[in-house]
């Protein structure tokens, strides 16, 4: 039983410390719905999404009333969409456009899994989707899309990393009119998770249920005014214990949401993704959190050995407070996304290459990074396949979003709003991969794949 202090904890927390419900994200398989018509496909898409998350939203709504807590995002992720493409035939923007009206008929916030997995290859509709892309981000508002390129067990598809860098730079363009939005819906990942909730990269795996409720829990803010409140003075280990904590308190919350929905909703409840995603908003910042440790400047040395400290200790507090811990889990570090990483890289403490090193330890990667409009595709396709080898070799996920910026130059200001933020746009090495890029291949998987 909570006491009326751990009550008003809570509330705390709530008010004056930005801790929220990041997102309830349902999981849908649509394998049942593959159909060697298009047309017939997407009308059985449509059917099953609209009849299985009707009520995802009410619920989520009804939780918030009843708690007190807020459920910032509803979403559904979906089966990878290439695998429906490679059935049906046909192009592949059909399915987008129902994914779209889908979302909106059901009122949430995104809808993820115009997604392929090509890590080993490209089967059956994975080219025409991914090729498909930039014009689907172009022609829809809450579709998201991730394609995955390599995994510690199947090395990095080289290929498909000189092909994404083509795809990011055509969505930037078909989209420059919206400072080249459609970039912020597309990611580009290595280790996928089939049970992330958290969007751009959010897909429901083949290993999933036919449906299930996922839940995304934040809380940098949290995170950050229990270290103010243990002081300057306290040595390191105690830091660590004090984010577990806080941890185990926010996780617990996600748990109580989850139980709460999957029971309403009649769907089996599947994983508590405990990452710190932070917002614009004042005092929600992972960056923050990093400088209440002692650093000057997020970026600055000593920025990485925070991070992993504070990655570790979120997800020890978070296993203790819940068995069902899954997704990404840890610490995002979106540019865009963060106050403090804006704030960072305005004072030139943060650069693409210290954001590259601090990936090794975080839960992500590359994220919601604003690049020159002018940035080839070689250069991203070079930026992908380093963040791909980092999680390939560590075994953990690692993802690159950037957003070159078509007509925006190094120091230019982006602002999509919301939680996509906005920020300044980084400057690029000017040494080109190009000879790397074009040589195409795979790059074998490590030693760390040999485990059987």
């Amino acid at each position: 039983m909570l006491n009326i202090n751990e009550i008003l904890e809570t509330v705390q927390m709530i008010q004056d410390e930005c801790l929220d419900i990041r997102t309830t994200t349902m999981g849908i398989s649509l394998i049942d719905c593959a159909d060697s018509d298009i047309d017939r496909s997407c009308r059985k898409v449509y059917d099953k999404i609209t009849r299985l998350a009707e009520k995802l939203v009410a619920t989520g709504e009804g939780i918030e009333r009843k708690y007190g807590i807020p459920i910032i995002n509803k979403r559904v992720a979906v089966t990878p969409i290439a695998m429906l493409a490679g059935v049906s035939g046909g192009d592949p923007v059909k399915y987008a456009h129902t994914l779209q009206r889908a979302a909106d008929t059901i009122g949430v916030n995104f809808i993820g899994g115009y997604s392929a997995l090509v890590q080993k290859g490209f089967s059956a509709g994975d080219l025409e989707l991914i090729r498909s892309i930039p014009r689907a981000m172009a022609e829809t508002d809450l579709l998201c899309s991730s394609v995955n390129i390599g995994s510690t067990k199947a090395g990095i598809n080289m290929d498909a990393v000189a092909l994404m860098g083509k795809i990011v730079k055509e969505a930037a363009e078909l989209t420059a009119g919206r400072q080249s939005i459609g970039c912020a819906k597309l990611v580009v990942l290595c280790n996928a998770p089939e049970d992330n909730p958290f969007m751009a990269g959010a897909f429901h795996g083949v290993g999933e249920p036919d449906c299930v409720i996922n839940v995304g829990v934040s809380g940098p803010g949290v995170v950050r005014a229990a270290l103010r409140r243990a002081g300057p003075d306290v040595p390191v280990q105690q830091l660590a214990d004090v984010v577990k904590k806080t941890a185990f308190k926010i996780t617990r919350m996600g748990q109580l949401v989850g139980a709460e929905a999957s029971e309403i909703l009649g769907v089996p409840f599947g994983i508590i993704d405990l990452s710190l995603a932070p917002t614009p908003a004042v005092g929600d910042s992972v960056a923050h959190i990093l400088e209440e440790m002692g650093l000057e400047k997020c970026g600055g040395p000593g920025t990485t050995a925070c991070l992993a400290l504070l990655n570790d200790a979120v997800k020890k507090g978070g296993v203790m407070a819940s068995g069902r811990v899954g997704g990404l889990s840890g610490a995002f570090i979106p540019v865009s996304e963060d106050a403090g990483m804006m704030d960072a890289a305005r004072a030139g403490a943060l650069t693409l290459e210290k954001l590259e090193a601090m990936t090794s330890v975080c839960s992500v990667g590359l994220d919601m990074i604003m690049l020159p409009g002018d940035t080839s595709a070689e250069t991203i396709s070079g930026v992908i396949a380093d963040e791909a080898a980092i999680g390939m070799v560590n075994q953990k996920t690692t993802a690159v979003r950037v957003i070159p910026a078509v007509g925006y130059r190094v120091g230019d200001e982006l602002n999509f709003g919301g939680l996509l933020g906005g920020g300044p746009v980084m400057p690029v090495s000017r040494f080109s991969p190009e000879g790397l890029i074009r040589r195409g291949g795979y790059i074998p998987a490590p030693m760390q794949s040999l485990k059987n």
